[in-house]
């Protein structure tokens, strides 16, 4: 019996609730690998296996005499624990190391009610107000006690998160200042939003965010 797309999406959020808080606990997730890196593979005893392959768009790498290997979204190790068993068919316990050669510079973006909305690099440790700070701040229509985080948790969907940057401020306690993680995405509203989801599907956030920001 097929599933319908509304229904899938249920089964996929019930799931996520009934686990742990996904996204927002991890402070330092390792890098994961996206369309377009270019890895490096080094075989430590048998170097005719070197090669540097390019991540297509559909996700895959091709490798020699292993074909074609799915990396998208997987950290390092992870690629490196399914090249090495892809490999052990030809080879007996292969030592593999890897390297990411070019790969998707860590960044955020800001957006709605800031001076200068864009997308930032991100370097070193930043939260959401200092994310909205390198944007030049906030301008006079921003309603800056209902900022929202945006993070995506899997391939199609996003968690939000509500900042009220105007409570830390006034009070002058910053714990709840969110720390990003690469491709967060703040959202400064006008107006207050009653209405938002804690999980969005990700083609929705094309809603909230305006076209010109890069």
């Amino acid at each position: 019996m097929r599933t319908s797309g509304a229904a899938a999406l249920i089964i996929i959020l019930a799931g996520m609730l009934a686990g742990q808080e996904p996204g927002f606990q991890q402070r330092h997730p390792r890098y994961r690998i996206e369309i377009g890196d270019v890895v490096a593979f080094t075989f430590t005893f048998t170097p005719d296996y070197n090669q540097t392959v390019t991540v297509q768009p559909d996700g895959y790498i091709t490798l020699r005499e292993a074909g074609d290997i799915q990396v998208l979204d997987k950290t390092t190790q992870e690629v490196v624990d399914i090249v090495r068993s892809a490999y052990g068919k030809v080879l007996h316990e292969p030592e593999i190391t890897i390297e990411l050669k070019d790969f998707e510079k860590p960044y955020f973006v800001v957006g709605g009610e800031v001076q200068h909305p864009g997308k930032f690099d991100l370097r070193g440790d930043t939260t959401v107000v200092q994310a909205v700070t390198l944007a030049g701040g906030l301008n006079d229509r921003a309603l800056n006690s209902q900022i929202l985080l945006f993070r995506r948790v899997s391939k199609d969907l996003v968690e939000v998160k509500k900042v009220d940057m105007k409570h830390m401020v006034n009070s002058g306690n910053l714990s709840e200042d969110m720390h990003l993680q690469p491709g967060d995405m703040i959202l400064v509203p006008r107006n207050k939003m009653s209405k938002i989801s804690r999980f969005i599907p990700f083609p929705s956030l094309g809603m909230y965010f305006s076209p010109s920001i890069p």
